[in-house]
């Protein structure tokens, strides 16, 4: 791979602690969710910075694909859940479900073109193999 960017971040404290971009443009507080015992209120997490990467990835590739094959397509959201669960040897797994809407198309050319974005987003590529990720046309 010949690389074009490389973003970086530094985190301290853990879940429980702070992220800062080198750039920067993300510098916020970390808490564990309150699901999984941490405080009450509206904090960053790991898997909510994943999901809001992972949803402007793919809106991104979606919109890529429909440029090259000039489809029209309107405007495109995508939103990105991502879960995080106790795997049976004692660790942690992640999966994701996208769900994406696309106005302009019908059912049958939004699948289309919504895997052909899975092929080209660089999050869904890290991912394959490696986590569940669903993909929901609304």
């Amino acid at each position: 791979m010949e690389t074009i960017y490389t973003a970086q971040a530094i985190a301290t404290g853990g879940r429980n602690g702070h992220v800062k971009s080198f750039d920067g443009a993300l510098d916020a507080d970390v808490r564990v969710p309150k699901e999984m015992g941490g405080p009450a209120g509206s904090y960053l997490n790991p898997e909510t910075m994943f999901a809001a990467g992972y949803a402007a990835c793919f809106d991104s590739a979606l919109n890529h694909v429909a440029r090259l094959e000039k489809v029209q397509t309107g405007t495109t959201a995508v939103t990105a859940s991502v879960s995080i669960g106790k795997l049976d040897n004692g660790g942690y797994g992640l999966a994701v479900t996208l769900e994406v809407e696309i106005p302009e198309l019908d059912k049958v050319q939004a699948e289309a073109l919504v895997n052909k974005a899975h092929q080209v987003c660089p999050y869904s590529n890290a991912t394959r193999g490696n986590i569940d990720v669903k993909l929901v046309i609304k």
